[in-house]
């Protein structure tokens, strides 16, 4: 994961499974795409991590607090197993990263005068497009 936590081998459950979709022959007679299984309560991760994780609403984690992961885009089963790797990976570190606060910001005095300036410029070409009245 990082250069501080690694999970153990045994902690993932990878089963190769046959593809979906369209791909001809191959695709119905070899498994090549890889289903990705990680209980994050029985893991050896830090608690840190798991508590981000299990606060997380992702549509990969469930209720139960298992991390599921089907990898089918490449056509051999050891790029798929990488890329279900790679994205356990990624989830791990996106769940850790501490977002930043977003302080509320106004608009500058120019922004506004610039907007309003616009805006007149918008009402005067339009304001020329109407009936001309002659008094």
């Amino acid at each position: 994961m990082s250069n501080s936590v690694t999970l153990p081998d045994h902690e993932i459950e990878l089963t190769a499974i046959r593809a979906q979709g369209a791909g001809g022959q191959n695709v119905n007679k070899t498994s090549t795409a890889i289903h990705l299984r990680f209980d994050i309560r029985a893991s050896s991760l830090p608690p840190f991590y798991q508590e981000r994780l299990l606060a997380m609403t992702h549509h990969l984690i469930t209720a139960e607090g298992v991390v599921i992961i089907k990898a089918q885009e490449y056509r051999s089963q050891e790029m798929n197993r990488e890329a279900a790797l790679s994205r356990l990976a990624a989830l791990i570190q996106q769940a850790v990263v501490v977002e930043k606060v977003r302080r509320p910001t106004r608009p500058t005095k120019a922004s506004k005068v610039r907007r309003l300036e616009g805006k007149s410029r918008k009402a005067s070409t339009k304001a020329l497009r109407g009936k001309v009245r002659q008094a």
